[in-house]
C-alpha cells in the first residue's frame, strides 16, 4: 500500500496559484499521475484498504473521548463528478464512521438563521469523517452568481467563512477542500447522457442550461473563491475532472494523506486487560475459557502482521510528500 504510480506529491500542484488562471486550466490534465486509468483504478482499490484501516482508527479515537475528525469539503458545477467521489471513494470506508451532508436550497428554517447555521449543525462529531457535498462556498457561488444577495452581503462572507473554518480546525477537525472541475464541453457531455440514458433523466434540470448560460460568471466567482478562502489551516485543491477516474484518485489521495497525518493508533484502554479477562472468565465454562485462548493463539499472528503492514503503508505513503522535499 504505497506511493507508487504518483510522479509527485498531488497535494501542493492541486493547490491554487495566487494568479490562477481558470480559462487556462487544463481540465483533462492529471497533476502529478503519468501512470494511466488502469494503474489509477489499481491504486485506487489499493489506497482504499488503508484508508479503511485508518478511519477505523479515528473512529475508534473518537469513540474513547478524542476530539479529532476529519470534514471533506466536495464543491463543483452539476455534473462535475461529486456524487462519484461519494460513492466511489467514501464508498471505501464504513458508513457508520461517515457524517455526509448535501446542501441544497435552504429551507425556511434554514433561512430565519445565518447562513453558516445549518452548516455548523451539519460538521461531522468527534471520529468521523464528515463529507460536504456542496457546501457554505454555495453562499459566495450560487448566492453571488444568482443574484440571491447582494455584493456588500457576499463579498464580506470570504471573511466570515476563513473564520468559521479556523475555528472549525482550531477545534481538532482536519478540513480537506477539493473543488471538481470540468471543462464547458465535458459538461455538456454529460448533461447530454442525463436527457439520452431513461435512468440518468431524473438527474435532469430544466435550469442547467441556464446555469450553464452563466458558465463565465461561475468560473469567475470559483476564481475569487480560491483566491480569498485557500488558507494555510484549509487550503483549497483544485481538482481537474474532465476525467472521472483521475478526479477520484487525487481525492482519495488527498484524503489519505490528511488521516495519515492525524498519527492516528489504537486508543489504549484505561483499564487492565487482564483484570478484565479475569472477570468475563469467571462467567464463562472452563471449555469456553480455553477455546477463546485457542482462537486468540491462533489469531495472534495474523493481527500481528496486519499492523506491521499498516505500519509499512502509513510510512510508504508519509514519504510521498518528503520525497518532493528532498
Amino acid at each position: 500500500m504505497g506511493s507508487a504510480g504518483w510522479r509527485q506529491d498531488p497535494r501542493p500542484l492541486l493547490r491554487p496559484a495566487p494568479d490562477l488562471d481558470l480559462a487556462a486550466l487544463d481540465r483533462g490534465a492529471t497533476p502529478g499521475w503519468d501512470a494511466g486509468k488502469d494503474a489509477a483504478e489499481e491504486y485506487v482499490a489499493e489506497r482504499g484498504r488503508l484508508l479503511s484501516e485508518l478511519q477505523e482508527r479515528l473512529f475508534a479515537d473518537g469513540r474513547t473521548g478524542g476530539r479529532r475528525a476529519v470534514l471533506l469539503v466536495v464543491q463543483g458545477l452539476d455534473t462535475a463528478g461529486k456524487g462519484g467521489i461519494v460513492r466511489h471513494v467514501i464508498g471505501m470506508v464504513d458508513p457508520q464512521g461517515v457524517a455526509l451532508h448535501a446542501f441544497g436550497v435552504p429551507t425556511d428554517e434554514e433561512r430565519r438563521h445565518h447562513y453558516l447555521w445549518r452548516v455548523r449543525r451539519a460538521l461531522p462529531r468527534p471520529g468521523l469523517i464528515g463529507v460536504f457535498d456542496r457546501s457554505h462556498y454555495e453562499d459566495v457561488l450560487v448566492a453571488r452568481v444568482e443574484g440571491l444577495v447582494a455584493e456588500p452581503v457576499w463579498s464580506r462572507r470570504y471573511a466570515e467563512i476563513n473564520r468559521f473554518e479556523r475555528q472549525v480546525v482550531d477545534g481538532g477537525t482536519t478540513v480537506v477542500k477539493v473543488a471538481l472541475l470540468v471543462s464547458r464541453e465535458e459538461q455538456g457531455v454529460r448533461l447530454m447522457e442525463r436527457l439520452d440514458r431513461p435512468d440518468k433523466r431524473w438527474k435532469w434540470s430544466p435550469g442547467d442550461v441556464d446555469t450553464r448560460a452563466r458558465w463565465d460568471a461561475y468560473q469567475q466567482a470559483y476564481a475569487d473563491v480560491f483566491a480569498r478562502t485557500s488558507t494555510d489551516v484549509a487550503p483549497w485543491h483544485v481538482v481537474p475532472a474532465d476525467k472521472k477516474w483521475y478526479a477520484r484518485l487525487a481525492v482519495t489521495e488527498l484524503l489519505t494523506q490528511a488521516l495519515v497525518g492525524l498519527d492516528l493508533d489504537w486508543p489504549r484502554p484505561t483499564w487492565q486487560v487482564e483484570t478484565q479477562k479475569r472477570r468475563l472468565a469467571a462467567t464463562m465454562s472452563d471449555e469456553a475459557v480455553a477455546a477463546a485462548e485457542r482462537e486468540a493463539a491462533e489469531k495472534l499472528p495474523e493481527v500481528t502482521r496486519a499492523e506491521a503492514e499498516f505500519d509499512e503503508a502509513v510510512a510508504a505513503a508519509a514519504r510521498l510528500g518528503e520525497d518532493d522535499r528532498r
